[in-house]
């Protein structure tokens, strides 16, 4: 299948956090825009837009998202939400899954291909261990909502075959550019897309002291941590202020 208007809605994974390029709006790149170059090369009549904005929550992203990407006429949408409410303390899944339900029926209705994602699964340690079973049960949402409306489900908690390491940035909260195209190879696979976009070897692994990692742990809570909490405690998001880095459908390159 050839997509000629592609447009990609979300939080910081869809808008490209942790993926650093100076010359793109925002400084980022990240999978989307790996995903749309593909595309693009396939099609003499490509545009591209993304809305996704970092920080959002599901809702906010269905209210300001969600009508403009309709408004795009898109053949294809890609949507990834609900991991931001999964990190917050109290959250009611079964509700946020109502309104996406509803959020990925009125995309289907436009004759698009709507493509969904499940969270990663974070494992029985580290950062977000505690929250498994809390995304689990989100993600078995995502697929109810998938079969429902006979969307593309990229399927990331089954994607277990990368280390946290190689895939995640120094934020410990965003995907890397090697996380990236991870994900970019597999929402192409999903959709059926040929391509031949490759992934970067990962860095082979290396004995890291422990005086070494417990720096590199006080300074990540230092740098990254605190802050984090801080914004929730004061009810403000890193994406205040935003605006979509690709509001409209544009070329790519």
């Amino acid at each position: 299948m050839t997509f000629r208007r592609y447009v990609a809605l979300g939080d910081s994974f869809t808008e490209g956090v942790g993926d650093a390029d100076d010359t793109r709006p925002h400084g980022v790149r990240g999978w989307a825009d790996r995903v749309a170059e593909v595309l693009a090369a396939q099609s003499d009549d490509f545009g591209y837009a993304n809305l996704a904005i970092r920080g959002r929550k599901l809702l906010p992203i269905l209210a300001e998202q969600l009508e403009p990407a309709v408004a795009l006429r898109p053949d294809l949408v890609t949507i990834h939400a609900g991991a931001n409410d999964v990190l917050r303390p109290r959250v009611d899944l079964d509700d946020l899954a109502v309104a996406y339900d509803e959020a990925v029926g009125r995309l289907c209705s436009t004759g698009a291909t709507v493509a969904v994602f499940t969270c990663y699964d974070p494992g029985g340690s580290g950062l977000y261990a505690a929250l498994r079973g809390r995304m689990a049960i989100f993600n078995e949402h995502v697929r109810e909502i998938a079969d429902r409306h006979g969307t593309v489900l990229v399927d990331l908690w089954r994607l277990r075959g990368e280390a946290v390491t190689d895939v995640f940035a120094a934020d410990r909260m965003h995907l890397n550019a090697r996380g990236h195209s991870v994900v970019a190879v597999t929402v192409l696979d999903a959709l059926g897309v040929a391509h031949d976009l490759a992934v970067p070897a990962a860095m082979p692994p290396s004995d890291v002291p422990l005086a070494v990692r417990l720096r590199a742990d006080a300074a990540w809570a230092r740098e990254h941590a605190v802050p984090w909490v801080h914004r929730r405690l004061t009810g403000r998001s890193s994406g205040d202020g935003l605006s979509p880095r690709r509001p409209g459908l544009e070329p790519v390159g």
